[in-house]
């Protein structure tokens, strides 16, 4: 079986998650389309100017190859094919994924949808006999796509609801079984963050919780920050100045955080499986990576519950921070007043989960162990295999 992957997108993080040597038997082959190719102009231009003239968004997430590539099937993360060529595609929030319906969703309220050739464009391609099936990653996306779905008439939302389907990501264990620590001054509880959106993941509720924890109760906790604190303005709203701040905040504090701009990935891993919980107190995350890799390295995670992480993550084998969302489960971040008082939550909330986990550390082994259960549970590779060849076979029917 020959699966075609759009050739920019092959070393792409949830390309390999999800969809690139997930089956032993096939061959993935680099695909090539007009997209692509006015992308790559676009992205030349770009950077001859200087500066972002065009924006790529919706380019990443459209295909059309004239079937020019000889594959059995197309698969892609977040976007649609308007060629004949079979195709099915994960996604992480809803399909089309165009960037004038990501804003639809936040806020208390839903804005009205406006239909404009684009978007009426990918819907119909969802519709087309060519799309075969589309892949949430979680029951949170798929509840996004069936809001969607509601702007269109019956007829065209009970053909594509009949394709959608939900396939949580595969995660191998990386550890067989947690190790009883102690914990003491000189022998911290090690927690860790791990992503490029610092701001928006909570890195700086992290930050003051762990300086305040550390400098006014003497609590035994180490950070660890793997993050290139890259500017990421959808939710938290940070400036180049809070950049330079958190820069210094680490510097001056490197005598308890622990930090690395950037790691391979395999690296991060054996870096993780050295700590005790993983953290992702974050204002929007569409999944959470890392909180199962985390969970798979041992270690139980403190999150809030936006989006998919309710699904992945819970008081059994975690710690969930509540916070105020809309029905699809966004929290409320687009107002200044809503980001500080989501701001406010989160830092009271980490700030309570620590102390208690200090005052009864041995709750880290309890919860690890079953988070380590949990994924062997509900991410096994060997099954997420099988799934997915069931998808290809009847796609290809």
């Amino acid at each position: 079986m020959k699966i075609g992957v759009l050739s920019y997108r092959f070393e792409y993080y949830p390309y390999l998650r999800n969809i690139i040597n997930k089956l032993p038997e096939a061959e993935y082959i680099p695909v090539k389309d007009l997209y692509s190719t006015i992308r790559r102009i676009i992205l030349s231009v770009n950077r001859r100017s200087g500066r972002d003239l065009f924006s790529t968004f919706d380019l990443n997430n459209q295909f059309d190859d004239f079937e020019i590539n000889k594959v059995d099937i197309l698969h892609f993360s977040n976007g649609v094919s308007y060629g004949h060529t079979p195709w099915v595609a994960h996604f992480e929030t809803f399909l089309p994924r165009f960037s004038d319906l990501l804003k639809r969703t936040h806020g208390k309220t839903k804005n009205p949808l406006k239909m404009t050739p684009l978007i009426q464009r990918g819907l119909h391609a969802l519709g087309s006999p060519s799309c075969k099936r589309i892949i949430a990653m979680s029951q949170a996306a798929a509840n996004l796509q069936k809001d969607l779905l509601l702007e269109l008439p019956l007829k065209e939302r009970t053909s594509i609801l009949g394709k959608l389907t939900v396939l949580h990501p595969p995660q191998e264990n990386l550890v067989e079984c947690c190790v009883k620590r102690t914990y003491d001054k000189s022998n911290p509880i090690r927690f860790i963050l791990v992503g490029a959106g610092f701001f928006r993941k909570g890195g700086r509720e992290i930050l003051n919780v762990f300086d305040h924890l550390i400098t006014s109760e003497n609590l035994p906790i180490q950070l660890v920050l793997v993050s290139s604190l890259r500017l990421d303005t959808y939710a938290s709203k940070e400036t180049q100045s809070d950049i330079v701040w958190a820069e210094q905040f680490i510097k001056d504090r490197c005598d308890w955080i622990e930090y690395y701009e950037t790691l391979p990935h395999h690296k991060v891993m054996e870096l993780m499986k050295t700590c005790d919980i993983g953290l992702l107190p974050t204002y929007a995350d569409t999944y959470g990576f890392s909180v199962l890799e985390a969970q798979a390295c041992g270690c139980p995670v403190i999150s809030t519950d936006v989006r998919a992480l309710p699904e992945i993550n819970n008081m059994d084998v975690g710690w969930i921070i509540r916070v105020p969302k809309n029905n699809l489960g966004e929290a409320l971040y687009s107002t200044s007043e809503e980001r500080d008082r989501l701001s406010q939550l989160i830092q009271s909330g980490l700030e309570e989960i620590i102390r208690g986990i200090t005052a009864d550390p041995s709750v880290i082994f309890t919860k690890g162990i079953k988070a380590i259960e949990r994924i062997r549970k509900h991410h096994d590779p060997t099954l997420y295999a099988k799934q997915l060849r069931e998808i290809y076979q009847t796609a290809l029917e």
